[in-house]
């Protein structure tokens, strides 16, 4: 027997690394060969490129103040000219505007439950209202806001007071609130 077979998991092992560093070799040439002719690899490629700019500013020139109004006005009512057609009537709402609506989605929670809050606020759009619950016989503010869109807004409020616990909702701004809520907490 010759000396060398007397370790043939080794014998192998040196035979696999050498075969697939020849392998690694041949396939990186040839990725190598690919991205320069394809010209991906940043250098040199065989289609010209040029150095253009993108992006085109002209330079600031100074313009002249307008000579007109700024805002188209209405005709003046006083002045004998009348709109061409007659105002539309408001369409009416099941609340007045100003007024806050309130509802929970749930009656009874878990502590820590989610509850939703949604509600209506015609001619309240963009406005911020403020969560309150009752404690102590006072109104105090709850960490929680919700945001009028639409005239209408949606929060969650989470309490662990168990409980029956009153919510409603504020805005800062009007003073206007909503109604209240109750919900069983535990």
């Amino acid at each position: 027997m010759p000396p060398h077979d007397d370790r043939p998991v080794l014998t192998g092992l040196l035979a696999l690394v050498g075969v697939g560093l020849a392998v690694g070799l041949v396939l990186g040439g040839g990725a190598l060969a690919v991205t320069r002719v394809l010209g991906v690899d940043g250098g040199s490629a065989t289609t010209a490129t040029t150095d253009v700019a993108s992006l085109y500013l002209p330079k600031p020139q100074k313009t002249d103040a307008p000579s007109g109004p700024l805002l188209t006005l209405s005709a003046d009512p006083k002045k004998g000219s009348a709109p061409s057609e007659k105002p539309k009537k408001p369409k009416k709402t099941k609340k007045a505007e100003g007024e806050i609506s309130l509802s929970a989605g749930q009656t009874q929670v878990a502590p820590m439950g989610q509850i939703d809050l949604t509600g209506v606020y015609p001619g309240g759009e963009g406005r911020v209202l403020q969560v309150e619950k009752f404690v102590g016989g006072n109104w105090q503010d709850f960490p929680v806001t919700a945001v009028v869109s639409n005239e209408t807004f949606t929060t969650f409020v989470q309490t662990s007071s168990q409980g029956v616990n009153r919510f409603r909702v504020v805005d800062n701004d009007s003073g206007t609130s909503s109604n209240d809520v109750r919900v069983t907490v535990g």
